[in-house]
């Protein structure tokens, strides 16, 4: 190359830095915004509002959570994709995020290229409840119901592609049963059909039905994750009722938009490490009903990016429709 040319691209390049935003650290002229795509009072919701804090000590940044609910927490998420990429506007994503990726028809966002992954913050359980009645007491016996009378039997959910919904198909399909799906409007309104012996089961998340269970009103048959829970060891898992390779997790995680500068996610990134390292936080995770799990950026976008595709291939088994 010759030198002049050299000298133009030195130039050019040093031209373009001087342009570019300062991003080692945030101006503090105005608040980071956590957008949640659900109400308040929800999983995503709390876990949101337990970091926040902290991190805005971290990030000597004031951090603010937003409750935009709607679409399977789509609105938000397509807020977020469309945001300036300048570690102003984030989000705390939920596996609902991978599920209406592959369910709702509006979504005009890839779940996965179209974020800068930051980190996974937090895990929740799902697991298989049923009416207190209900004949079975496990796995092996809800599918021997199933299997003798298909499609007598039936699954509540918070409704239709909905990630409860997908998580029992997920089983349907993985044990070969045949059930009525019936969707409802919210968890509290499954709770109630349990309760009221009007279904017969659902894959729900524990913290929304633990305190039926504690009351004798509805009953465990399986943990829906790959490994056994803490606070309750002794209900073994799918996977360990013999359907292998059954594994659906609860998690929540910080996006910013595709493009946000590598060091904000970096530094964002860090401060939910030193978050997630402190004993208060984990005691609060827990009353929640969740566990603090920190990933890097990588592992976050490579765990997006398997679960829309093993939601995608259990809609298109089901022969389920984009809403």
């Amino acid at each position: 190359m010759k030198r002049s040319r050299v000298a133009a691209v030195l130039v050019a390049g040093l031209a373009s830095a001087a342009n570019a935003p300062a991003f080692a650290e945030w101006p503090n002229d105005k608040p980071i915004r956590v957008l949640v795509g659900f109400g308040p009072g929800g999983g995503t919701d709390i876990v949101t509002r337990i970091v926040a804090p902290p991190l805005s000590e971290l990030l000597h940044q004031t951090v603010v959570v937003e409750n935009k609910p709607g679409a399977g927490g789509s609105i938000a998420s397509a807020e977020v994709a469309k945001a300036d990429k300048d570690g102003y506007t984030a989000s705390m994503v939920s596996a609902g995020h991978t599920v209406s990726a592959v369910m709702v028809k509006s979504v005009r966002y890839d779940a996965v290229n179209d974020f800068a992954p930051v980190a996974l913050v937090a895990d929740s359980v799902f697991v298989v409840v049923a009416r207190k009645d209900f004949a079975a007491n496990d796995i092996k016996g809800l599918v021997a119901l199933a299997k003798a009378s298909p499609g007598k039997l039936n699954l509540a959910s918070v409704g239709l592609g909905s990630t409860q919904h997908f998580a029992g198909e997920l089983l349907n399909q993985s044990t070969g049963i045949d059930v009525k799906h019936i969707p409802y409007r919210g968890t509290p309104a499954v709770v109630t059909a349990l309760r009221a012996q009007e279904v017969d089961y659902a894959v729900e998340l524990l913290h929304a039905v633990q305190g039926q269970v504690q009351a004798g009103e509805l009953k465990l048959l399986a943990v829906g994750a790959p490994t056994r829970w803490p606070t309750i060891a002794d209900v073994p898992t799918v996977a360990e009722q013999g359907v292998t390779g059954y594994s659906v997790i609860g998690w929540y995680g910080w996006v910013y938009p595709a493009g946000t500068p590598q060091v904000i996610v970096d530094k964002t990134n860090a401060a939910l490490r030193e978050v997630l390292a402190r004993p208060e936080i984990k005691e609060q995770m827990a009353k929640a009903g969740a566990a603090a799990h920190v990933s890097t950026p990588a592992e976050f976008g490579q765990h997006m990016a398997d679960e829309v595709a093993k939601w995608k291939a259990v809609r298109d088994k089901a022969g389920l429709e984009p809403q």
